[in-house]
C-alpha cells in the first residue's frame, strides 16, 4: 500500500477561508489501470473538474471559502494498477454537494492511464454524529443497569428494547431471532425491521425472507426441519402476493396477517399477539384468496416490454471461446484480441489481479455473484458465461452476456 507523510496514506489540496462544519461526506471508490500518485490523482480532481460547473462550484475556490474541505485519497497498488478511496467533506447544501459528487465520475484517465470513478456514498456526517450519541447514549444506560448503580424498574423498561434489539443475529445473510435454530417452530416474516419488531415483544424464533424475490435455500431447508411454520404477512396485496409465491417453494403451515393496511414492522405489542393468535391453516388462506384476474392495462404492459438487448459482433466472438473451453472454465480476452491460457474457478480473482489489458471474461459456466465482484474489482467491464448463477445480480460497471439469451 502507498505510505504518504506520516504514514497517512492521504493527500488533499490545502483550504483558506475559516472552518466551517462540514455537513456531508462524499466517498468514492477509484480505479485506476495503471501505476499512478496520489499527487496525480488529486490533480485530476482539480483539473479535470475545472471549468465544469461554472466559476462557482470549482473545486479550487470551494476549498479557498472552506465550503469543501480538503480532498483527502486512500490508495493501494497491486499488479500494476491502483485502487483506493477519495473522500471530499462538503459544508454546501445536499444539492450542490450532489453535483461537486457527480462531477468526480466525468474523470476517465489520470496521467496516461485509463480511470474510473464511482461515488459509492455521501454521508450527512450530522447524522451519523447523532447516531453516534445516541449508541454511545444506550451502551452506557445498559452498563449503569449491568453494574446495579440504577437498577430500578423504571430503567429497566427504559432499555428494554435496547435489550431486545440487540439479540438479532444472522442466518445464511438473513436476519433473525437468537432462537430460529432452536426452537421446534419458525415464523417467517418479510423484513429485517419486522423480526426486531418482534424482538421487542420477545418473540426470538422470527426471520426475515427478506423479499420474494430470491429466496435463499438455507431458509428453506430451516423451514423443512420445523415442526411449525407462521408466515407473517403485511396487511396488504403485497403480503398476500409474498404468500403466493412462498407457498410454492417452501414449507407454510399457517398465516398470520396484519390487519387491513398495516405493517408487521409498525404492529404494537397487543396487535401482533392478537394476530399471531388467529392465524389460519396455509391451506385455508389459500383458498380465501381472489383469484388474480388480467389488469386492465395488461395489453399496454406487454407492449411497453422491451426486446432483449443484441448482443454485439464482438460478444458473439466471445461466445465461440466457451466451447473451447473445460466446464467451469476461463479465459480473459484482450484488449488486443489475444486470449489468455485458461483458469479454474479457483484461480480466477487471481489471474484477473493480473489479467493487464483484460477487457473480458470468459467462463463456461453459470455466472455468480462472485465472478461479476472478481471482474468489479479488476475492472473488467465484460463477463461472458452460459447462464445466471448464484446470487447474480447486476452491477454498475460489469455487463454480463449469457448464452442462453444471446446464443
Amino acid at each position: 500500500m502507498a505510505k504518504g507523510k506520516n504514514n497517512g496514506g492521504r493527500s488533499g489540496g490545502k483550504g483558506g477561508g475559516k472552518a466551517k462544519a462540514m455537513k456531508y461526506l462524499i466517498k468514492a471508490d477509484l480505479k485506476v489501470n495503471g501505476n499512478v500518485q496520489r499527487k496525480d490523482i488529486i490533480g485530476a480532481i482539480m483539473g479535470q473538474t475545472e471549468g465544469l460547473l461554472g466559476d462557482e462550484l470549482e473545486l479550487r475556490k470551494l476549498q479557498r471559502t472552506a465550503r469543501i474541505g480538503h480532498v483527502d485519497v486512500e490508495v493501494k497498488s497491486s499488479g500494476g494498477k491502483v485502487t483506493g478511496e477519495i473522500l471530499i467533506p462538503s459544508s454546501m447544501d445536499n444539492v450542490e454537494t450532489a453535483i461537486i459528487a457527480s462531477s468526480l465520475e466525468t474523470i476517465d484517465r489520470i496521467g496516461p492511464c485509463a480511470a474510473k470513478i464511482v461515488v459509492t456514498e455521501i454521508q450527512d456526517v450530522r447524522s451519523t454524529k447523532v447516531n453516534a450519541v445516541i449508541d454511545r447514549a444506550k451502551d452506557l444506560l445498559l452498563d449503569m443497569v449491568n453494574s446495579g448503580d440504577a437498577a430500578t424498574k423504571t430503567v429497566i423498561e427504559e432499555v428494554r428494547s435496547v435489550l431486545t434489539v440487540g439479540t438479532a443475529k444472522n442466518y445464511h445473510g438473513l436476519t433473525c431471532g437468537p432462537n430460529v435454530e432452536s426452537s421446534d417452530s419458525l415464523i417467517i416474516v418479510e423484513g429485517r425491521n419486522d423480526v426486531r419488531n418482534l424482538l421487542n415483544f420477545g418473540i426470538k424464533n422470527a426471520i426475515s425472507c427478506d423479499g420474494a424475490g430470491s429466496i435463499k435455500q438455507e431458509l428453506i431447508e430451516l423451514a423443512n426441519t420445523k415442526g411449525n411454520v407462521v408466515l407473517a404477512i403485511d396487511g396488504d396485496r403485497g403480503g398476500e402476493m409474498l404468500f403466493r409465491q412462498l407457498n410454492e417453494i417452501l414449507k407454510i403451515d399457517f398465516v398470520a396477517q396484519a390487519p387491513v393496511g398495516q405493517e408487521w414492522e409498525l404492529l404494537p405489542q397487543k396487535t401482533a399477539t392478537k394476530c399471531l393468535s388467529q392465524k389460519m391453516e396455509a391451506s385455508k388462506f389459500a383458498a380465501k384468496l381472489p383469484e388474480d384476474e388480467p389488469s386492465e392495462d395488461a395489453d399496454a404492459w406487454l407492449d411497453e416490454i422491451e426486446e432483449p438487448e443484441e448482443a454485439p459482433a464482438e460478444v458473439h466472438e466471445y461466445f465461440d471461446h466457451i466451447a473451447e473451453l473445460k466446464k467451469n472454465n476461463a479465459v480473459f480476452v484482450n484488449v488486443d484480441g489475444t486470449v489468455s491460457d485458461a483458469v479454474s474457478p479457483s484461480k480466477l480473482a487471481e489471474a484477473a489481479e493480473e489479467a493487464d489489458g483484460a477487457v473480458a471474461i470468459v467462463f463456461n459456466g453459470p455466472v455468480s455473484d462472485r465472478i461479476l465482484d472478481i471482474a468489479s474489482e479488476a475492472a473488467i467491464e465484460t463477463v461472458v458465461g452460459t447462464k445466471e448463477g448464484k446470487g447474480f445480480s447486476p452491477r454498475d460497471g460489469v455487463k454480463a452476456w449469457l448464452t442462453e439469451k444471446h446464443a
